[in-house]
């Protein structure tokens, strides 16, 4: 999640030594936004690891208006990170970086706090009795399936880590495409920024996710496999798209210049969408009303994306100390946040005191720990920082030896 934004090619390709900014700001405001969501699906209708007493639909409307482009918008961001990534070096150099960043902080996740939350999950499901310890034993038993508590409990992909897992596949997978992109195929990838940045044509980017939510059966092999209600092979194509779209300059300005209407296209289709659903509820796949459904939230997917991406590049272009830090501290937040959300929650949701208060203290501590863990216990300190993804404490610039001082000369 970590990148270097900075432009390095001339033409229609962004210009060498400008840093994206904007791309900074949205990732950091799109994993505060993840806090948020999941700080509410302790409130929500659908089942998580810890619940709150009450539950309630309209949580449950917010959840799925939030889910609608929140991952898919964070697979767009990395796709443009690795616009930056790729061709930095040999596949071996962009393999190990890439190890290092997603795959060292999962690992170290699934031997130590992923457990946490399984238990959690255990405990509060009347699926386990007795304290944390006594269930560490149990952890290694069987792999994690929340859909079946039977299968067993080690989480393979972190819980909500899922995210570092398929990212670090889809990359190995797409960098031979990528690095031919940004070598021998440049001018394929200009003339495809050139199509795409004519005037409307970017939303074309969205068909190949209408075309597989409408016509793809969600049970068959290639849309069954879903991680946040969304098929793998869709977040696929978005990492594809980001890296397409922060490819091209004229591309991006398409982008900035159709915000509006973008948005007025992202808030008409959800509307649609949400229409059908109260009309004919879960239709089976095959018929019209699945089809058009599903299309119309693959348009607004896209849509919301395009418009958060385009009001970040005409507003949020600068750079600030507070979005050089928290930018750094973005994977160890997102690492961290949901199991200390589950341990909060956990405690406050048995306390006898409004359900709003609840979701405010549970937010608000939650953030004040993580950035308190992070600053204290992770930022400081190399080995940290290495188990948590991120590059090592710059090196002190060595003193400059002084020259020695002349001899004083004697009093004559």
């Amino acid at each position: 999640m970590q990148s270097q934004i900075v432009a390095g090619q001339t033409g229609d390709t962004p210009r060498k030594g400008v840093r994206l900014h904007y791309l900074d700001w949205l990732r950091v405001l799109a994993i505060l936004f993840v806090l948020v969501y999941h700080s509410s699906r302790f409130f929500n209708m659908e089942d998580w690891h810890v619940k709150n007493p009450t539950w309630y639909p309209w949580v449950e409307v917010w959840n799925g208006f939030a889910g609608t482009w929140m991952m898919p918008l964070i697979f767009v961001i990395s796709g443009a990170s690795l616009f930056y990534a790729v061709g930095k070096g040999g596949a071996g150099k962009f393999l190990k970086d890439r190890a290092l960043r997603l795959l060292v902080p999962l690992v170290v996740c699934d031997l130590t706090h992923a457990s946490l939350q399984v238990y959690l999950e255990r405990l509060t499901h009347g699926q386990f009795s007795g304290s944390y310890f006594q269930f560490l034993p149990h952890y290694f038993q069987g792999v994690y399936d929340g859909s079946n508590p039977a299968s067993g409990n080690f989480a393979v992909t972190g819980m909500h880590l899922w995210y570092l897992f398929w990212l670090f596949l889809f990359s190995i997978i797409l960098y031979p495409l990528l690095r031919w992109l940004k070598g021998g195929g440049r001018g394929v990838l200009s003339r495809l920024g050139d199509l795409l940045a004519l005037p409307g044509a970017v939303y074309a980017l969205a068909l190949p996710t209408l075309l597989l939510l409408a016509f793809a059966d969600p049970s068959g092999p290639v849309m069954a496999e879903r991680e946040a209600g969304w098929s793998l092979v869709i977040y696929l194509w978005l990492l594809l798209s980001g890296f397409v779209v922060v490819s091209h300059e004229r591309l991006q300005a398409s982008v900035r210049r159709l915000r509006w209407l973008t948005l007025a296209l992202a808030v008409v289709s959800i509307g649609a969408s949400g229409f059908l659903k109260l009309r004919f509820g879960e239709p089976a796949f095959g018929t019209l009303p699945f089809a058009l459904g599903a299309a119309l939230r693959g348009l607004s997917s896209w849509c919301w994306i395009l418009a958060i991406v385009g009001f970040g590049m005409q507003h949020l272009d600068f750079s600030t100390p507070f979005v050089k830090y928290a930018n750094e501290g973005v994977l160890p937040f997102y690492i961290l946040h949901q199991t200390v959300l589950l341990c909060v929650g956990y405690f406050v949701v048995q306390w006898a005191i409004p359900d709003l208060l609840k979701w405010v203290i549970i937010l608000l501590a939650s953030f004040a720990i993580i950035v308190a863990f992070y600053e204290f216990l992770v930022r400081r300190f190399n080995v940290m920082r290495f188990l948590f993804g991120m590059k090592p404490l710059p090196k002190a610039p060595a003193a400059q030896p002084q020259e020695a001082a002349p001899a004083a000369r004697p009093n004559v």
